[in-house]
Parts: C-alpha cells; structure tokens; sequence
C-alpha cells in the first residue's frame, strides 16, 4: 500500500480505543475468529489496541499501520481486519488498492468498515476530492451504506454482506458464508427436558443427541453425533433412541421445533435469493442434510422459498401477515415488535425483515423493529433503559427502504420532547418473563385514566404533564401518588 505524503495527518484519525474495535467484536460474537483456532491480521492497525486485546485472549494476530506499525508483520491470514481505513485516504485509486490488498491476504473473510455520512450529519469540512478535508486537516470519506457496499462489490468482484451499519463480511469461502448467513436467521435453541427415569439412565447419551435434534429439527446422519455408537448399543438406532425421548417429552414440542428449523431455512433461502442462491455444492454437508431432510429436495426448499418471495411484493399480504402475527404491537399503519422477537413473525415477515437486515446489517443498539405496512420498509429503533425504564423514550433509529433501496439515520437524543414507549409487554412474546411485569404497570395507568386520550400521551413532556396534573408519579414499573 503506497503511502502518501500527508500519512502523518491520516495517523492523527487513530483511536485509543479502550475495547474491541465493533468489527473485530462482531466477528468474534458471530464465530468467526475462534481463540485458537483463526488467524488475525489488523490491516490499518492503527495504534495497536485490537492486536493487544485479542492476543491476551490467546488469538493469534499480527497487524501493520503505514503508520504507528510500519514494520508489522502482513502474512496472509483467516480474518482480515480492514478497520476504518478507507475513510482516510484521499486518493480513489489508493483506497481501491488497499482494499485488494487486504483482500488478497485474506483467507477466510475480510472485515470492511467505514464511517457513514447519516451517523456523521455535524462533520463540517471543506470539499476535498470526494470527501471532506475537516478542521484538524485530516481527510474523511463518508459513505451511504448502499454506497459502501457498491463500491466493495465493484472493487472486488465478489458480494459484500452487511453485519452492522458501516460493516461488511466478504467471505472467501462459500459454504462459511451460508453458515453465517443461516445463523442470523435460525432461532435460538429449545431443549427439551427429559424424564428424571429417563436421564438417570442413559443421560451422557441422550442429552447430544437431543442438543443436535434441538438445534437442527432432524437426526443426525453419519458421523455427525460422534455418541451414535454408544447411543445404537445402549437404544437400538437412534430413531428409536429419539422416539424415546418424543414420547417421554411430548410429540409437539419436537413437532414445533422441526417446523421452527423449516421456516428458519426458508426464510435463509429467500434471503439468499437477493445475493446469488448458492448451489447445493456450495453448503456445507450439514446444511444440505437439513434441507433433504425437511424438504426432500433442495428444488422442492427453493420452490417454497420463491413463493415467499413472490408474497412479499403484495402489502395486501403483508399487513395480513402482520394482523395475524402472534408477536407484536399492531397499529393501523405498522407493527412494532421487540428485537427478541423477529423469529417469532410468519415467515413473510421475518423475510421482509431480513432483506433490511441485509442491507444494514445488525443494529445492536436496536431494542424495538418497526415494520411499516404502507410501504415496503423496516425500521431499527433504540430505546435505552427498555427493561428498566417504564416509559423509555426513543433515542435514534435507522430507517430502511426496501423500495427503492435505501438507508438513513435519524438521531433523537437532541429532541426536547421525544416519543416515548406505552404498553410495552405487548412488544414481546407471549412466553417473555417481562411482560407480566410491564403489564402489571399497563393496569395501573389505565385503571387512573391514564390513557383515557392515547393520541396525546406518546410524547415525553404531554405525558409527564398529565402525571403531573394527576398528581402522580412513576417509580420503577409501579404508579404512585406523590
């Protein structure tokens, strides 16, 4: 990578960060770097502070900064950190070689950031090729996330896939990116327990096998449950094994959790329909199992796909989708949902959701998802404080359209009277532990009249008005006069 004549001013943009870096967080959160097991390389290091961090954690990394680490070490390796760097380089034809060579050290996935032009509105400079030479006299390129995400594809040759507002993953390998793909939209697991006659008897046995089934909605096949053997000696074939297990634990329950695992792969290969759908070559050999397993055939699991698909150009379907949704807050012209809850939508909806998911990538910060039933769009918003807060009043959001393709921030936490949240056990699923809590509040408020005008209470200063004039006042999710 050439280094121009102003570097040490790009050197000033370096963060003394006091964590993970948000990019080198995600890949560990989502599997990608495993302690003792990938390679690291921090490509743009800056002052060091991810090497440090993963090295204590027993990572093997290495980094190189043009720089603060001029003499760092650039062997190829499994994850690729290119950690806002692009931002900082003036000259269109350096970004683009930086990214490739970053991407030609790459072995299993290249990590991309860069700062956003809508999480950035205050940043004030003078126009300097096409970004900003700001106060400081340092450059800053910012991006839309569309933008971002075109330029990676079109530099690369290959297809970026967002992880977080101002991130992407460009895998190497196929079948390790529909892993990661399918992992964002498979439910979490539900084990089921097992008779205490049961377990005493063969618990070292049944509680694999029972895991695997749990999270794959199937029986293991092969060498997959490396217990078979054992299980096949003790139970006979590990069909018979897990009728045990149904009839001890109920039929349902596993009925459920094969339908759950289904509609995780249906809305997967919806999904992947936007990008390139790989080919079944391309999955890994336990994705292809599934898919034979609980479709019969891989066509027969895209057909099904590509008729969701199909439904979701139909708002018609969508809001019946959202009226009959077993999760969520309905109002005329949306449904609002925790984030807790998106695998709980029908599928269309959780399709719907995962297309603005895959242009925006995860927004953490996102405690609520807004899905608009008059246009094709979904929006991320975060409420700090949701289970603490009675009333937890919006901070920002991310607006994303899906019609035309579109992303934009919009920041509250200047406003003097921001919305605030009412009802919120009706923004969780019905098996939520925090519901009966919130409830408890809902009652309250309502039995003192509270809501007696709800057009009029959804913002913060109307509704403290109204306490006021009440005389009462809100401790913890408990009403109470002063």
């Amino acid at each position: 990578m050439a280094v121009a004549a102003d570097s040490s001013l790009r050197a000033r943009t370096a963060l003394a960060r006091g964590s993970l870096s948000r990019p080198i967080g995600l890949a560990l959160d989502d599997g990608l770097i495993v302690v003792g097991g990938t390679t690291v390389l921090d490509y743009g290091c800056g002052r060091g502070g991810d090497i440090e961090r993963l090295g204590a954690a027993g990572v093997e990394c290495s980094g190189w900064d043009p720089h603060h680490r001029p003499d760092g070490i650039r062997d190829p390796s499994d994850v690729v950190n290119l950690g806002y760097v692009i931002n900082v380089i003036e000259n269109r034809r350096e970004r683009e070689a930086t990214l490739r060579s970053a991407w030609d050290l790459t072995r299993q996935v290249l990590l991309v950031s860069a700062r956003l032009s809508s999480e950035s509105p205050d940043l004030e400079g003078a126009a300097c090729g096409d970004g900003l030479r700001t106060s400081t006299g340092t450059f800053q390129k910012l991006y839309s996330q569309v933008e971002l995400r075109d330029w990676i594809d079109s530099a690369l040759g290959v297809q970026a896939v967002a992880a977080a507002p101002g991130i992407f993953f460009v895998f190497r390998q196929p079948p390790l990116e529909q892993v990661w793909l399918l992992r964002r939209v498979r439910r979490s697991r539900h084990l089921a327990p097992v008779s205490k006659e049961l377990m005493a008897q063969h618990e070292e046995l049944l509680h694999p096998l029972i895991a695997f089934v749990a999270e794959r909605g199937r029986l293991p096949r092969g060498l997959e449950l490396e217990s078979r053997a054992k299980i096949e000696l003790e139970l006979g074939s590990l069909r018979s094994a897990f009728a045990v297990v149904r009839r001890v634990t109920g039929e349902e329950r596993w009925d459920r959790i094969r339908d759950e695992r289904s509609q995780d792969l249906l809305v997967y290969l919806a999904l992947s329909r936007f990008d390139q759908r790989p080919r079944p070559k391309d999955l890994p050999e336990a994705m292809r199992f599934d898919i034979r397993d609980l479709f019969g055939s891989h066509a027969a699991a895209c057909r099904q796909a590509d008729r969701l698909l199909v439904e979701l150009g139909n708002q018609d379907r969508i809001r019946a989708a959202a009226t009959a949704s077993a999760v969520g807050k309905r109002l005329p012209a949306a449904l609002y949902l925790h984030a807790d809850g998106i695998d709980r939508l029908p599928p269309i909806l959780r399709v719907l959701e995962g297309v603005a998911r895959r242009l925006i990538g995860e927004v953490d910060e996102a405690v609520l998802v807004k899905l608009h039933l008059d246009k094709p769009a979904v929006s991320y918003l975060e409420y700090p404080g949701f289970d603490d807060l009675a009333h937890p009043a919006l901070r920002s959001g991310y607006f994303v359209s899906l019609d035309p393709f579109g992303c934009d921030f919009r920041d509250y936490s200047r406003h003097r009277n921001p919305p605030i949240l009412h009802r919120k056990e009706l923004l969780l699923p019905i098996d939520d532990p925090r519901r009966k809590r919130f409830a408890a509040l809902t009652r309250q408020e309502e039995r003192a009249g509270l809501y007696a005008d709800p057009s009029s209470i959804g913002r913060e200063g109307a509704w403290n008005d109204l306490l006021a004039i009440r005389g009462l006042e809100i401790k913890g999710h408990r009403l109470h006069h002063r």
